[in-house]
């Protein structure tokens, strides 16, 4: 498949899921409708809301939500990256943060759990214990599909250019990074970040990002972005919701991997 389009939603999700469930759908149709072969929704998509209702809002898989993202697939016929959602656990009180990769037939074809938990506290500008209230993963997790492998991850894991150096090297030729990230962080890191790991990892990045005001009460960044292995930022949102897409040129993969083999040449490797 040459040159497939992809698509990052933007969202703005609250605390009510049936809400958010049809602003996803409506945008994931839309998406398809702009020839969107890949669709990435972003983390927390489904719910956003207080602390306490999580464990009545947290879901197994099978479940509500990922019953959600694979009739939708199955539905438009694309690849649908659910973006993250709170995925129950063992642990009283505490949930994963779980991306899962459908398939355009609507079967589930990788869980992927949030490995690096966002417990950050910057005075005054923001402060949250994602490890209060999560569980961490413990897998690095790719999957292959008609438009190449796709490595998974969630936004704090942007953080940790170890995981994505392990997913170049797993085969990934795309990688998306769901994520909630704050305005305060994303003014000064986002865009960087993302076009760092592109490049260095010689992948395509698809990161759609909440935009709006966290239930934590500071705003998100929003400016979702894809970026192709050269760092060229192929689309981007501003503030508010949004669809962007992006055709990718894997003729361009492929002569910047030939060209410039730095996956080849790396010596330190974990």
């Amino acid at each position: 498949m040459r040159n497939p389009v992809v698509a990052a939603i933007q969202m703005e999700s609250g605390p009510d899921l049936a809400a958010n469930l049809a602003r996803a759908r409506a945008l994931v149709v839309a998406a398809a409708a702009r020839g969107a072969r890949l669709v990435v929704l972003p983390e927390v998509f489904a719910w956003r809301g207080g602390g306490d209702a999580e464990p009545d809002v947290a879901s197994s898989i099978p479940g509500p939500v990922s019953e959600f993202l694979c009739s939708l697939a199955a539905e438009v016929g694309v690849t649908l990256v659910g973006g993250s959602f709170l995925e129950r656990s063992d642990v009283p009180g505490r949930s994963f943060n779980t991306s899962i990769l459908v398939d355009p037939d609507g079967s589930i074809r990788a869980i992927y759990r949030k490995l690096h938990l966002f417990d950050v506290d910057l005075p005054g500008r923001v402060t949250v214990r994602e490890s209060d209230v999560r569980v961490p993963g413990r897998e690095v997790v790719t999957a292959a599909t008609a438009l190449g492998t796709v490595g998974l991850s969630i936004c704090y894991d942007l953080r940790f250019p170890e995981l994505f150096r392990r997913l170049a090297l797993a085969g990934a030729t795309i990688v998306t990074i769901p994520s909630a990230f704050t305005a305060y962080t994303g003014a000064a890191h986002w865009e960087p970040l993302l076009r760092a790991r592109a490049i260095e990892n010689q992948v395509f990045v698809i990161a759609p990002n909440q935009t709006g005001t966290s239930p934590h009460g500071f705003r998100d960044y929003g400016h979702s972005m894809i970026v192709d292995p050269w760092g060229t930022v192929l689309a981007r949102a501003g503030d508010g919701e949004a669809l962007v897409t992006a055709a990718l040129d894997l003729d361009l993969l492929a002569r910047v991997r030939r060209e410039m083999p730095c996956l080849r040449h790396a010596r330190l490797l974990s």
